[in-house]
């Protein structure tokens, strides 16, 4: 069976976008795989490393990758998801070949203020919103594409 491909892409690729590619990754079986990607790629944001550390997740060693670098490849994606701000998912590229463009606006975990301790807290919902968002559309696409496998 051929691979179904999804791509998470928000400004950095440091937070919101890995959670998502991880959870996908981790709750869609069969032929489903998602990568992720940033229009800015940045750095990998060690508030989110620990609350995806916390929900049994290791990301520390993921590596933030370039949105132009994966169109330029001409990769082809099933779906491609935005989970940045509107404006900047309207800086994205076209992709060749993608069925469904997807959008789903969550708050920038490098955008929170505070102590470590409410930027921990405030990380931990936006996990928990992205891993929530992810598990309903798996289910969606179940029902849609009727190749993913009920577990």
């Amino acid at each position: 069976m051929e691979t179904i491909e999804v791509l998470f892409v928000c400004v950095h690729n440091s937070a919101r976008s890995q959670m998502a590619e991880a959870y996908f990754n981790r709750f869609a079986s069969g032929p489903w795989h998602a990568q992720s990607a940033g229009i800015e790629p940045g750095e990998l944001n060690p508030l989110v490393v620990q609350v995806m550390e916390e929900d049994g997740i290791d990301i520390s060693g993921n590596s933030t990758k370039s949105v132009f670098d994966i169109y330029e490849k001409g990769a082809l994606f099933r779906y491609v998801v935005t989970v940045c701000d509107r404006s900047a998912a309207q800086r994205c590229p076209v992709f060749p070949g993608v069925a469904e463009r997807v959008h789903w606006g969550f708050a920038d975990p490098s955008q929170f203020t505070g102590s470590k301790d409410e930027r921990l807290e405030q990380t931990r919902r936006v996990r928990d919103q992205i891993r929530e968002t992810v598990l309903s559309w798996i289910e969606k696409l179940k029902e849609e594409e009727k190749c993913l496998p009920s577990d």
